[in-house]
């Protein structure tokens, strides 16, 4: 899994996907190209079976589409003004991004890698530096992990606090 995370990484700081929006299908064109050959039935789709994550129950996989969907279009409708300059728009739009991605949880599996690949794009779109994005340290996973549940209820300031 690794070596693909690292081709598809590798993909995009050569810019092979700068002409993509930055929505939902980007989302789903890394999950595809980082486990596609491995599970090649449900990589790159959205979920169809009811998953629990933690404390947290994921919605309906028939509701994953149109919240995808949705949240693609909020990420286009945030990015101009994120975009402008770094200001906490951008940090708004980055916890955004992460924290409604994985509330969502679109795919079965390996929702974490792609949307670490997800943000590694905004990131390089955005002209920002890349930066560690996953805790390293035990109190990092905590603060990290209570900032996920307050975003799982549309709380976005503690990641944006993180961010």
């Amino acid at each position: 899994m690794a070596e693909r995370v690292l081709r598809v990484e590798a993909a995009l700081y050569q810019l092979e996907f700068a002409s993509w929006p930055p929505d939902e299908r980007l989302a789903a064109e890394f999950h595809r190209r980082t486990c596609g050959d491995l599970l090649p039935d449900w990589a790159g789709h959205w979920r169809t079976i009811a998953v629990r994550v933690g404390n947290l129950t994921p919605p309906s996989p028939h509701q994953v589409a149109v919240l995808m969907r949705e949240y693609g279009a909020d990420l286009i409708a945030r990015w101009p003004a994120a975009a402008a300059s770094v200001s906490n728009l951008t940090l708004e739009l980055l916890a955004f991004a992460e924290g409604r991605f994985l509330s969502i949880h679109p795919f079965l599996d390996f929702n974490g890698r792609t949307i670490r690949l997800y943000l590694l794009e905004l990131l390089r779109r955005l002209g920002l530096p890349r930066v560690t994005l996953a805790p390293e340290s035990e109190t990092e996973r905590e603060l990290y992990f209570r900032a996920l549940e307050a975003a799982d209820q549309l709380g976005w300031q503690p990641l944006v606090r993180l961010w």
